[in-house]
């Protein structure tokens, strides 16, 4: 497959052997639900053809993901065979995700303090309502 230039392979199953994805059902829903990107351009089917050189956009967790693909593959392997597959045009910058708060958007309170009362609740929405 690598040494033909006509070769192609469906965006779904290269997601899963780059392992990008758990299982190809999941990045064939990614690519039906429109999440995923070729050339810039939004698919929406799971049977679209990439072949090496293409650049794919897509969502992963709370990244965006850019990646140029390298070879096609031809099997899903483990994780240092996955990673020849493709260059990582936009690395994930492991330090901002860490200072993001995993808790979401909550208001910190002090232990042993109890649920808020309903006057402390509306405060609570005043201060997330200026923001």
């Amino acid at each position: 497959m690598a040494g033909d230039e006509k070769a192609s392979l469906r965006i779904d199953k290269w997601l899963w052997y780059a392992r990008f994805f758990k299982t190809r059902s999941i990045a064939s829903t990614a690519c039906n639900g429109g999440r995923v990107r070729v050339g810039g351009k939004a698919i929406s089917k799971a049977s679209q053809l990439v072949k090496p050189d293409d650049v794919l956009t897509f969502t992963q967790g709370a990244n965006i993901r850019v990646i140029k693909i390298l070879a096609l593959g031809g099997r899903r392997g483990p994780a240092p065979e996955a990673r020849e597959l493709y260059e990582d045009l936009a690395p994930i910058d492991h330090q901002k995700s860490h200072k993001t708060n995993p808790v979401g958007d909550t208001a910190i309170r002090d232990m042993g303090t109890g649920r808020p009362t309903k006057k402390d609740r509306r405060d609570i929405d005043k201060l997330r309502q200026n923001d």
